[in-house]
């Protein structure tokens, strides 16, 4: 985090990012003066409502954050910005998005927990466009013309006023991280049960991690015969860039019993602050994530540590283990959302565990139709983790599996959904192995 202070001093010559919150009402002229080199330019938690009508002298701005400020309206100026590739207004009080507004280099667009009512036609033009969060929002619909960004490969929809999934949106030959829980047309949990446990009960030890749908604590509670080792999770109430908390908790329970699942246990009762939350068992230490979130410049596809890497068993065996997972979900109308490696926990043995619920829906499964597309759409987002663990095999071109490999990845990720195959199907295919 840099000052105001800083930047009018001269100190910050030649930054090639910038980040200052300091309850600014208005925009800082000296940002300017970094035209040459500025390319992040973060102005979150601010009290801004526009910014300036030369906004585009920042012509190698690729980055722009301005979430929790007070706009109403998405700024035109953002598509003077000749290098403008991501863009943030997250929580702000948007209510109109002009066309102009709509940078056409866009990749990476987030207007999460804004008041938008429509999208402009105009959105179409952005061809560029990978990611796309619009979760919190009152959409009642989307413009047939977004179905012209053929690359888009995320939406995030949850938490609008649609009465319906759009046919061409699950023709879309990218899309594969698609959440929509909290729309007028979703059904909701269907008859799973966890048992409530009393706050009183459980005693809570340390905060094992922190994310945007709720805190993780480490804890204990007493057992039939001895105390328990236990995670628990509380939520937050306010929507995050995924959806609502309440919708990842419903398909946390509803998602059933799974060795790749982790256990729950109970839900939380009589919490002192009303809050709910999940108890569950707690991850072994030896287990880790098998992969870290995007980066700005790989937008949707997962980042991995340098120098790691997989067996082809341990690949299978944890491809194995998903793809069972899923088949499962998609059996019970659940489409996770956000089928990807940093959401998969593994240990050396390739054991697996799969979780985040954050961007899960529920679906009705009695259309065909729309189940076929959902799942295959996961398919896609499956495809793309296959290729991620093909890149870490150190047997590539070796082992007389790595061919069958590449060849389910490239039938997963199929631009033509409907030639995809099924979860079910690719569940055994990998236990063949």
């Amino acid at each position: 985090m840099q000052t105001l202070a800083q930047l009018r001093s001269g100190a910050l010559k030649g930054a090639v990012s910038l980040k200052l919150s300091e309850g600014l009402s208005h925009f800082p002229e000296e940002i300017f003066e970094l035209a040459d080199t500025l390319e992040l330019l973060d102005l979150s938690r601010n009290e801004l409502t526009e910014l300036p009508a030369d906004f585009g002298r920042l012509k190698k701005l690729k980055i722009l954050f301005c979430s929790d400020n007070p706009f109403t309206e998405l700024p035109v100026v953002l598509g003077d910005c000749p290098k403008l590739e991501m863009v943030g207004f997250k929580a702000n009080k948007i209510t109109t998005i002009p066309a102009a507004s709509l940078n056409t280099n866009l990749r990476w667009l987030i207007l999460t927990n804004n008041h938008i009512a429509e999208l402009p036609k105009e959105i179409g033009n952005c061809y560029r466009m990978e990611k796309l969060m619009l979760a919190g929002n009152e959409l009642t619909a989307l413009p047939e013309e977004l179905s012209h960004c053929s690359n888009l490969s995320l939406l995030r929809i949850s938490a609008n006023n649609l009465a319906a999934l759009p046919g061409w949106l699950l023709a879309m030959p990218r899309l594969s991280w698609l959440a929509f829980a909290g729309n007028l047309f979703g059904t909701g949990a269907h008859a799973a049960t966890l048992p409530f446990i009393n706050w009183q009960e459980l005693h809570i030890d340390r905060m094992l991690g922190e994310g945007a749908s709720g805190i993780i604590y480490g804890g204990t509670m007493q057992g039939e015969t001895a105390k328990k080792d236990i995670a628990i999770k509380v939520f937050k109430d306010a929507v995050t860039s995924d959806g609502l908390p309440q919708d990842e908790m419903n398909a946390a329970i509803e998602a059933g019993s799974h060795p790749g699942l982790v256990r729950l246990i109970g839900q939380i009762a009589a919490h002192p602050e009303n809050k709910k939350g999940l108890v569950m068992d707690l991850i072994p230490e030896h287990f880790y994530n098998l992969g870290m979130p995007p980066a700005f410049n790989t937008c949707t596809r997962d980042v991995f540590k340098d120098g790691f890497h997989l067996s082809i068993a341990q690949a299978v065996k944890i491809a194995g283990t998903i793809a069972s997972v899923a088949s499962q979900l998609h059996t019970k109308g659940i489409m996770h959302g956000d089928l990807y490696a940093h959401n998969t926990l593994v240990d050396n043995e390739g054991n697996t565990l799969f979780g985040d619920f954050g961007a899960a829906s529920f679906y009705d499964t009695t259309d065909a139709n729309i189940a076929s597309a959902l799942e295959r759409i996961e398919i896609s987002a499956f495809g793309y983790l296959l290729d991620d663990l093909i890149s870490l095999c150190n047997e590539q071109g070796v082992h007389p599996g790595f061919a069958k490999l590449k060849s389910l990845r490239d039938a997963c990720i199929a631009p033509a959904v409907a030639s995809r195959p099924g979860f079910e199907f690719l569940s055994a295919e990998l236990q063949r192995f």
